[in-house]
Order: structure tokens, then C-alpha cells, then sequence
């Protein structure tokens, strides 16, 4: 320990045992391990059936339908975390803090041998719990024993709801991070840091430092606590009492070191740098250093605000945030991985959205927290609507309030809110605690979650439910979702979640519409693309879509793809084959996502935000996800990427016209649009070009009509380009229309469940078949940095009809696998005839790459340089 306090994160040599295999619990108390055989090696964090799954005890759990034949049985028993960590002589006579970040749902705990903690103490998959151990400890090996009892019906638990199936374990097990703290006598507890911008000018900055300090020594104490951010340093001397806790705050007022002139704040991507500073703190008796503490933080400023009285918006820094976002989900055996996780937020990031809503407080960790802060993404965090239903909870729920209405349930709650509200505060990628989803928190529990705030984080808006506001004119709902203390929620919840025409989101104006705050929504399904299918649909199972698929979809309303099937067939033409399936499937995956996140920036004067229901997928699925389980992004993926981008050209399905959309908080000017009109036969029917500005923050229409009215093929295409002053080009959107349009049935009555709107008529697509078949060339590069590769294809389209849909995937040479994650700049791209276009990803991979190029309506392409490049069968190309 060399004299200096440190921590042990205890998450290696861990050991799981089911109880029934257990005949003597003495001897996994006192040497946990040793006399008992066939111990399932662990990590922790890990549920006990993603141990065995990473054992290979439970193997392929997600192939076909072999979720649902893992016996439940096993998990209804108590199991067994066991572990053993060696000390030095030093360390053995220091202070010792045991941690637990999170165990569901309830546990007992022997330190070599020793009980030092039962399921009074550790009752609660959100409760965070710490115990004085220095006493338990000793010189040498050191054993700990945890035998952990499975979540029950009625247990507020980690959960989902209807995005996949329930894990069969429940995800019991050590499921956050378990540390042995040791220090010399006195610690520092839960750091933390306010800052309170100056809005007028963004130059100046009050931080509050405050935290908590514990005497573990039975002798009063006193000493000097010292803390550090950048370059400025502030202390204060502290006495302790034997046994004493007290809390300390340094104030900008008491130090002036702590207003910080000029600071570097902290923004969302897109308006600007997401800065962070380091709090360290220490504190010294008589010359050591008897405990330390760090925290990342990053200095901004939250508001929430009010759009004509009804709907509720946030500024970062002063400065109004139209959230662009979508819905997160854990792993189903929580096993994300740190390398995944970097992904994914890269993804968020790359698609030009802004924030993730987690339904849950998720994370195995810190580490998707650290990475939203890092990278800029804005983070809604709050409880999951699972504990609110009675299906989900296995108990009789408040019609009002949900799970969470009894006096125990309601102080348990409180309780562990207050410890994720201090475990998760720092974090600055938060800007809105969500504390409840579908109801409102019962009027007392509200009342506990704002004291809190108030004692914990007071400068950070709280959302009292994720549902709740209807059309401009009413509160849909109202006696449900409206709090007796915090009034409307402000923001909506009323879905779609399934099968949604373009149209939809640029004509309602009642339900999902591009109005308000959309705090859930979405077209429906995703199906993933071909090469993930395979992974988890039997090559038996594979077409026609049947039960697997269906057991891979949605629970309850949701468990069938027959709306999106319904859907394509009409619109697209009824496939006859999985790889027509996989390209017809993505087209529409492409087709009915960009408008959805187009219309609320159109609309945006009437609009503060829209989340995509959903980001990602627990387990392999076909519903609700931008990219799949694998990584492998969907159609749906990079049409969020181009409908976000914050300069572009849309199309308003609505009222046809064409929009320059301007995100950027400085005006635009000189900008250059071309805006074509081409039939079936790839034949200009139309074309534009205008000089314009976007002012600042901006929806302006700058094309009235987008296609001569007659004369026009039933299926026709509209591509829009984007040049600065210097005729670079900055933007490109292509889209495929019908003049037969989609008619929507408002008034179709569609039982207790009406998150959807029927279609009466669908627009027929059906034209894209009879496409011609068209040569594109293909020039490939390289560049190899280690296991980093840049790849770059040029794509000529030699032809003289459109190439439609075109989609770059990078694979394993020797196995075919697909490369993920990979981050192309873009993809399912058109080419007109004669048009050439450079498209770029990054990717890591040993392995020797090869370049597959697919498309709705492409011959076998030629050439290439560093890289084989093969068609979407396989083949390698001449």
C-alpha cells in the first residue's frame, strides 16, 4: 500500500455455485471454493446465467427458440458468488470498506467466515450498500462468500417489458461492481460537484464542491481536506468525532478559486465541446494521506422550458436543445462489454443523434455514463415502466401509480433513489432524472424524490412521468399521467410502435405526430439484415417467415411481423425469396424511419424533441432497433444518419414541398440547392437549382411542388443535393415516392391498445421490380494502422438507369463473416446514372478484409484495388 490509500475492484477468480449443489454452506463461508467441486469460473459484474453462458454451460441461448427451453427452475434456488483476494501486511492493518454497487435482488455475506451482512442489509437490485470490514480482514489470503437470492414476484427488480423475452434467471447475480476500500482511519464519501453557469454571458462559472466523510476509528481525528480541479486548489481543516460522519461544502463565496472565469463547459454534440474537469480530493492527518477521491465532472447548466404552455423543452448552457434520440436496452444477461458500449455510443454519435432515454437506470457501471460524457451524447435516466404493470410485475399494481404505492414498497424506493440519484450525479451527459415512465410516482414518493433532489442535486430538472400530453389543445389522459405536486409531465407518450406511413408523422396533430415531446416512438419492426438473420434463424427456419421469427419479434401486441409484412407486400411487392425479403425489408426499415425524425425538425417551432423507440436490442430481434444485436446497423440506421444531419434538403410528405432544415445556431448563406425529379425509367423529369440562406436554427420551404402533376410514373424518385458557396457538395437525400399515397385511417378503432395507425391505402412501390439492371464500378483502398483500417470505396454508376440502394458491407475474407462495429460515413446510397461517389468507414480487424457490394439492382461490379471485393452472394468479382 506504500503508506497511500488505493482500492481493490474485486471482479477477477470469481466462482458460482447453484445452493443446491451445495451440501455444506460452512465450507463455502469459510473457504469458499476449495472443498466443494465443479465451480463455475465468473467475472464480476455477471448474472448467474451469463456466467454460464460465458462458461459454455448454457450455449447458443439465443438461436431459434432456445431462450424459452432453459429450465427457470435452477434460478428459483439461491446461488453462490465466491471469491478470495490476498493482502499485505500493510494493507491488512489498514481501514477496509466493502462495496456493493448492486446485487439482485437480496444477499448474505461472509468475510472469512464471518456474516458481516444479511437480506435486511442487501435487499434491492437498486440499493447500494457498504461495510465496515477492517476487523473481518486479514494478512494474506482472504475469502468472500455471497450467496445471493433470486428476485420474486412483487420484487423491484432490473427488467423489460415487451422489446424481448425475460431473461430466465431474472438477471439475479452481482450485477454492478463489488471493492475492498482500504484507508487510514477517516474516508471520503460521494463527491460532488454544482456548477452554475453565467447564461448572459457564458464567462463565468460558480462550482459548490461537497461530500462526505466517515471517522472509522473510534479516536476524534482531525486533518486537512484539500481538493483539486485544474489548477485551483482550495482546503478547509476538519474535526471528526470517534465514529463521526460529517458533510463538508466549499463554496464559491468561501473560495474564491472555485468561480471560475472563462471555463471550458460542457456541451452536446453539435453546439459544442464536451469538456470535462477532474475533482481530486485528499485527506490529511498529521502529514498522510488517510483517503483519496477523484471524479470526473463537466461544467453546464440544465434548464427545462415551456413551448406555448404545453410542451416541455431543455436548453444546455441557455442555448434550446431540439433532442434527437432513441431507447436504450441493456444485454438481456447484462453482459455488455466495454469495447460494445464504445460502439454503440460511437453509433448514437455517427447517426448526428443527441441523446439516449435509458428505460431503466442501466449500466453494469459507470462506463456508458463516462462514454455520453466523453462523447457529448445527452443521457434520460430514470425507473423503467416494468415496475408499473401488473404483467411485468407478478403482482396487483395501483391502476394510477403502478407497483410503487404501499408505505414499505414506497420507502425502499425512495431510498434507492436517493443511492443511484448520488452513484450517477456527476455525470453532465444527464440532463433530466425521468422518475417515472408510463404513471406518476404516488403523490408521497414524489415528495421524497424531491427532497433528494433538493439535499443531492438540486439544479437538475426531474420529469415526473415519460407519458402524458396529447394534441396542442388537451392533456390526453390527464387524471393518469398528471402529478398532484409537479402538474403535466409536458411530454407525450402516445406512441406509434408499429407499421407507420411516411405520411403520418407530418399530418397527425392528435397522437405521435411531429409536435411537442415525443418521449417514445417509432415505425414498428426493423428487421435486421441477412447475415445477422443467419446467425439466429436455423437455416431450416430461414424463409418463409414462421414461429422462430415470430418468437424473435415483440411480446403481446408485438409478437408477429404480419403489420410490417402486410405493409411490404402491398407497398413493395410480395417477396418470393429471404435475400428479396433482406432488400425490400431494409428499403422500408430506410424508407419509414427518415421521416419520422425529418418532421420534427421541419416542424421544429412546434417541436422539442422525438425518441426513436428503439436504439439497440437485448438479444437478437426483429422489432424496434436502428442496429442489431450484433452491431450490424439496419436501413433504419443510416436514414437516421441522413434525417438528422443538421444542413440538409427534406421532403415533407405532408405537404409535398421541399425544406432546407438548419441546425446550426449561425445563419447559412449562399447556400445552392438542386432539387430532380426522375421516373422509373431514370428518365429527369424535373429539375431546380436555387441560390438560398438558412438563418439560424431553421425549417424554411424552398420548393413548393416536388414533381409535375401527370405524366409521371406511379413510382418515381427525388433526389435533393446540398452545395456550400464554394459548390461543395454538403448534403445529399434520396427518396423513393408514389403517386398514389398512402391514406390513413385516424378514426379506425383498434381495441384498448390504439399506439398505431392503420393505413386504408398504401402507396404502391411496386415499380422499384422492374428496375434494370445497371454496372457499377468499384474502386477499393486501404489504409492499415495495427488492427485500425480506414477503407475507401469509389462507386461509378457506368449505367443509364439509377443504381438503387446500394450497400457496402466489410467482411472477413476467410470466413465471411461481417466485420462489426464498422462506422461508414454513409450507406444504402443511389447513384445516378453517370454519378460517382467516394463512401469511407473505419473498422478494427485483424483479420484479412474483403469488400461486398450489394444492391436492389446491380449486375456483378468490377475492379478494385487493395481489397477483394466480392457481390452480396459471395462471389468474388472479376
Amino acid at each position: 500500500m506504500n503508506g497511500n490509500p488505493i482500492k481493490i475492484q474485486l471482479s477477477q477468480h470469481w466462482r458460482i455455485r447453484s445452493s443446491r449443489d451445495v451440501s455444506d454452506a460452512g465450507s463455502v463461508i469459510s473457504s469458499p471454493g476449495r472443498k466443494i467441486d465443479h465451480w463455475i469460473d465468473a467475472e464480476v459484474p455477471s448474472t448467474v446465467l451469463g456466467a454460464l453462458v460465458d462458461a459454455e454451460i448454457v450455449k447458443d441461448p439465443f438461436v431459434g427458440d432456445n431462450l424459452k427451453n432453459i429450465a427457470t427452475e435452477q434460478f428459483e434456488v439461491s446461488w453462490w458468488y465466491a471469491t478470495d483476494f490476498t493482502l499485505d501486511t500493510d494493507q491488512a492493518e489498514s481501514f477496509a470498506v466493502l462495496k456493493f454497487e448492486g446485487i439482485n435482488y437480496k444477499a448474505q455475506v461472509w468475510l472469512n467466515g464471518k456474516q458481516i451482512a444479511g437480506p435486511s442489509e442487501i435487499n434491492g437490485a437498486y440499493r447500494r450498500t457498504s461495510f465496515e470490514v477492517s476487523k473481518n480482514i486479514v494478512k494474506g489470503r482472504n475469502f468472500l462468500a455471497v450467496e445471493v437470492l433470486p428476485p420474486k414476484p412483487g420484487d423491484f427488480s432490473t427488467g423489460y417489458v415487451d422489446w424481448n423475452p425475460a431473461p430466465p434467471d431474472g438477471n439475479m447475480g452481482i450485477f454492478r461492481p463489488v471493492s475492498l476500500r482500504l484507508h487510514h482511519g477517516v474516508r471520503i464519501e460521494n463527491p460532488f460537484v454544482r456548477t452554475k453557469v453565467d447564461l448572459k454571458t457564458l464567462k463565468h462559472a460558480d462550482l459548490t464542491v461537497t461530500t462526505e466523510m466517515k471517522n472509522d476509528t473510534s479516536k476524534e481525528v482531525s486533518g486537512i481536506l484539500k481538493g483539486r480541479i485544474a489548477s485551483k486548489v482550495f482546503e478547509r481543516h476538519i474535526n471528526l468525532s470517534a465514529r463521526g460522519e460529517t458533510r463538508v461544502e466549499f463554496r464559491p463565496d468561501e473560495f474564491p478559486q472555485l468561480a471560475f472565469k472563462n471555463p471550458r463547459l460542457w456541451w452536446p454534440v453539435h453546439l459544442g465541446s464536451p469538456d470535462l474537469y477532474e475533482l481530486e480530493l485528499e485527506f490529511i492527518v498529521d502529514g498522510r494521506v488517510s483517503s483519496a477521491e477523484k471524479t470526473t465532472f463537466g461544467i453546464r447548466e440544465v434548464e427545462a422550458y415551456w413551448l406555448n404552455d404545453i410542451h416541455r423543452g431543455y436548453k444546455i448552457n441557455g442555448q434550446k436543445v431540439m433532442i434527437k434520440g432513441a431507447g436504450w436496452t441493456d444485454d438481456l444477461f447484462l453482459k455488455d462489454s466495454d469495447k460494445s458500449l464504445e460502439a454503440q455510443v460511437r453509433y448514437v454519435k455517427q447517426m448526428n443523434l443527441n441523446c439516449i432515454r435509458l428505460e431503466g437506470i442501466w449500466g453494469k457501471d459507470h462506463q456508458l455514463y463516462d462514454l455520453c460524457d466523453k462523447h457529448g451524447i445527452l443521457l434520460m435516466v430514470g425507473w423503467s415502466c416494468h415496475w408499473e404493470h401488473e404483467i411485468h410485475m407478478g403482482i396487483p399494481v395501483d391502476e394510477r401509480y403502478g407497483g410503487v404505492y404501499r408505505p414499505e414498497d414506497i420507502e425502499h424506493i425512495a431510498q434507492a433513489w436517493q443511492e443511484q440519484v448520488i452513484w450517477l450525479r456527476n455525470h453532465p451527459s444527464i440532463f433530466v432524472w425521468t422518475v417515472a415512465s408510463d404513471k406518476v410516482p404516488i403523490t408521497v414518493l414524489e415528495q421524497k424524490y424531491i427532497e433528494t433532489f433538493a439535499e443531492y442535486d438540486p439544479d437538475r430538472p426531474y420529469l415526473n412521468s415519460t407519458g402524458g400530453v396529447g394534441s396542442d389543445q388537451h392533456v390526453v389522459g390527464s387524471e393518469d399521467v398528471v402529478s398532484e405536486i409537479s402538474g403535466s409531465s409536458g411530454v407525450k407518450m402516445l406512441g406509434p410502435y408499429a407499421y407507420t406511413a411516411p405520411r403520418y408523422w407530418f399530418t397527425d396533430t392528435k397522437f405521435g405526430g411531429a409536435y411537442g415531446f415525443n418521449t417514445e416512438t417509432g415505425p414498428g419492426a426493423q428487421p435486421p439484415q441477412l447475415k445477422s438473420l443467419k446467425k439466429f434463424i436455423p437455416r431450416d427456419k430461414l424463409w418463409p417467415i414462421n414461429e422462430i421469427w415470430d418468437y424473435h419479434c415483440g411480446l403481446y401486441e408485438f409478437k408477429k411481423l404480419d403489420r410490417f409484412e402486410k405493409a411490404l407486400n402491398a407497398r413493395y411487392g410480395k417477396p418470393n425469396s429471404i435475400e428479396e425479403f433482406d432488400r425490400k425489408a431494409q428499403a422500408m426499415n430506410y424508407e419509414l424511419m427518415r421521416p419520422m425524425f425529418e418532421a420534427f425538425q421541419v416542424n421544429k417551432k412546434k417541436c422539442t424533441g422525438v425518441v426513436q423507440w428503439m436504439l439497440n436490442a437485448a438479444w437478437p430481434k426483429m422489432y424496434w432497433q436502428l442496429y442489431d444485436y450484433y452491431l450490424m446497423p439496419t436501413g433504419a440506421f443510416y436514414a437516421t444518419q441522413k434525417a438528422c444531419s443538421a444542413l440538409h434538403l427534406a421532403y415533407n410528405y405532408g405537404d409535398r414541398q421541399v425544406y432546407l432544415i438548419n441546425d446550426h445556431k449561425q445563419d447559412m448563406e449562399g447556400l445552392k440547392a438542386r432539387i430532380r425529379v426522375y421516373d422509373i425509367d431514370s428518365q429527369l423529369v424535373l429539375e431546380e437549382e436555387r441560390t438560398l440562406d438558412a438563418p439560424a436554427d431553421s425549417s424554411v420551404s424552398v420548393f413548393k411542388t416536388a414533381a409535375k402533376k401527370g405524366g409521371l410514373s406511379t413510382t418515381y424518385f427525388l433526389d435533393l443535393r446540398l452545395r456550400d458557396a464554394q459548390n461543395k457538395e454538403m448534403d445529399t437525400n434520396f427518396y423513393w415516392l408514389s403517386t398514389r399515397e398512402e391514406t390513413l385511417d385516424y378514426e379506425a378503432y383498434l381495441g384498448e391498445f390504439a399506439y398505431h395507425t392503420p393505413s386504408k391505402q398504401y402507396a404502391d412501390l411496386n415499380l422499384l421490380n422492374t428496375l434494370s439492371k445497371v454496372n457499377v464500378e468499384v474502386v477499393c483502398n486501404l489504409e492499415e494502422d495495427g488492427d485500425a483500417v480506414a477503407i475507401s470505396a469509389t462507386l461509378k454508376n457506368n449505367g443509364t438507369v439509377i443504381a438503387f440502394l446500394i450497400n457496402l458491407h466489410v467482411i472477413e475474407k476467410e470466413t465471411g463473416e461481417a466485420i462489426l462495429p464498422i462506422f461508414w460515413e454513409d450507406n444504402f446510397i443511389s447513384l445516378l446514372p453517370g454519378e460517382k461517389r467516394t463512401l469511407r468507414a473505419t473498422f478494427t480487424s485483424t483479420a484479412v478484409p474483403e469488400l461486398e457490394v450489394a444492391g436492389w439492382n446491380l449486375n456483378k461490379t468490377k475492379t478494385n484495388n487493395d481489397a477483394t471485393i466480392s457481390d452480396s452472394r459471395g462471389e468474388t468479382l472479376p
